[in-house]
């Protein structure tokens, strides 16, 4: 029988990168032939942060390349905020001849042809003209929400009706109207940041044209659950028939593992790109159940140092217990002035635990958690989803305007703090999500998490999507022989 064999390719960032390892993980459970392409930077941090070695151990079919990367590694990441467009095109520009030399001239005895590309969804087109020449399905594996995707997908819709552009921080809470299975529900605060005006460059119209490209790929694949975005979902299946929903991708891996028969022999992997600090889990044991607001903005949000003194005065002085994720380079233009107020520095000596980067999934789990006070980047939202931990949102960019907006409005999951940084307002978010609403967050919390959990078990809509997925890359390869 001809074996299936697929070429994944994601963009370099942690966001993007530790979803898509997850489902080359899910199809080589599944015994499916795999090809990870990295880049050189991203596999040396991989190797020395995460089990990426003890990963291609265990999965005899799963296997590396690493391609070179287009930036200095030790010069000014450009993948942040507004230049993140800039950095995925001259990726994609740079990639183009490796991933077809891997496509085309190296084979492996006891490898069979690639039958099969996922590439991340960002990258549009990059991969068509290999697909073709190949004859072999091209599928886009999009790392943002339902509602992120399908807000670009309208914009030009919203352009004809004359709801975009954004005219200014005035127009900032002006309803959106006239965007399919979301109308009235977002203030042009709450669309991608990409839309608001005076963003650097073009890459809203770069953002829609790449999205809008998918409607070229063979199928569309996204993390996220039929109970999560089904009205979103419902619109996006008249424009992509081979709609996949897979999500939560994180916790489908654990399902999926723990029903294998080798379900023993396979442990959980880490596939950071930070040094994981796990003291802090030791701390959250001597911590009261429910007591702790876990802080964490991500991989990429860059904070000015006003805004994380406000944070930081709020949870200090909501007087409730915190662990907070602050990695090294997450101060935006650092001053001189790097002292710490005393009654802070007093609060979190009292309450407080700050760390450089944690164990995100084993943090939410842990029963001394209560809150997430989160940027809203999609795989920290599905994080706190599955855990059943409600959140204060911050957003920061792109997709975490609207994922933020969705938490507080549509699933009451939380409270939304976007465009504000103040520390009365902090304090008083921290003492309703913790206190005062704790039980009502709580409530939906733990019923979202419910659906989630059903979602990826057997009969479960991402369940059996991803079934359906395993086929149709698995008859591709039969056509493909």
């Amino acid at each position: 029988m001809a074996k299936a064999h697929v070429l994944i390719f994601p963009l370099p960032l942690p966001g993007h990168l530790g979803s898509m390892l997850k489902l080359a993980e899910l199809l080589a459970l599944d015994n499916i032939h795999v090809t990870f392409v990295d880049t050189e930077n991203i596999h040396i941090r991989l190797t020395r942060f995460g089990d990426i070695q003890e990963l291609s151990e265990c999965y005899p079919t799963l296997h590396f390349k690493t391609i070179p990367d287009c930036y200095d590694e030790e010069g000014e990441h450009p993948g942040f905020g507004d230049r993140v467009g800039d950095f995925i095109t001259s990726t994609a520009q740079h990639a183009k001849p490796f991933l077809r030399d891997i496509l085309v001239s190296q084979h492996s005895p006891g490898i069979p042809k690639v039958s099969c590309i996922i590439q991340d969804g960002i990258f549009g087109a990059l991969s068509s003209d290999f697909a073709a020449e190949l004859r072999i399905p091209l599928i886009h594996f999009r790392t943002v929400s339902s509602c992120c995707f399908w807000a670009y997908f309208c914009v030009p819709k919203l352009l004809d009706c004359k709801e975009l552009p954004i005219k200014g921080e005035e127009d900032m809470d002006r309803i959106i109207r006239n965007m399919p299975g979301m109308e009235n529900l977002l203030r042009c605060r709450d669309l991608p940041s990409f839309c608001r005006p005076n963003t650097e460059g073009n890459f809203l119209e770069w953002a829609v044209f790449r999205t809008r490209q998918s409607l070229a790929a063979d199928a569309l694949m996204l993390n996220t659950f039929e109970d999560l975005e089904g009205s979103v979902l419902s619109q996006m299946g008249q424009h992509f028939p081979k709609l996949y929903t897979i999500g939560p991708i994180h916790h489908h891996l654990k399902i999926r593992k723990a029903e294998s028969n080798k379900a023993k022999d396979i442990p959980t992997f880490k596939n950071s790109l930070f040094q994981v600090d796990r003291s802090c889990m030791a701390w959250l044991e001597a911590q009261p159940q429910g007591s702790v607001i876990y802080v964490s903005f991500g991989s990429s949000t860059i904070v000015k140092r006003e805004d994380l003194m406000e944070i930081w005065h709020g949870l200090v002085n909501s007087k409730k217990r915190f662990l907070w994720v602050m990695r090294p380079d997450i101060v935006a233009a650092k001053d001189n002035d790097d002292r710490i107020p005393a009654e802070v520095e007093e609060g979190t000596r009292e309450r407080g635990l700050i760390v450089g980067w944690a164990p995100q999934e084993d943090v939410l789990a842990h029963k001394a958690v209560g809150g997430f006070f989160t940027h809203n980047g999609w795989n920290s939202t599905l994080d706190s989803v599955v855990a059943g931990v409600p959140m204060i949102c911050w957003p920061y960019f792109a997709d975490q305007q609207i994922n933020s907006r969705f938490v507080s409005e549509v699933w009451k999951l939380g409270l939304d703090m976007k465009d504000v940084c103040d520390r009365h307002v902090v304090e008083k978010m921290v003492n309703d999500l913790m206190v005062h609403r704790k039980e009502e967050f709580l409530k939906s919390a733990q019923e979202m998490a419910m659906l989630a959990h059903k979602s990826v078990t057997p009969g479960g809509s991402s369940y059996s999507s991803f079934d359906d997925l395993i086929q149709y890359i698995k008859s591709a390869s039969k056509e493909k022989n």
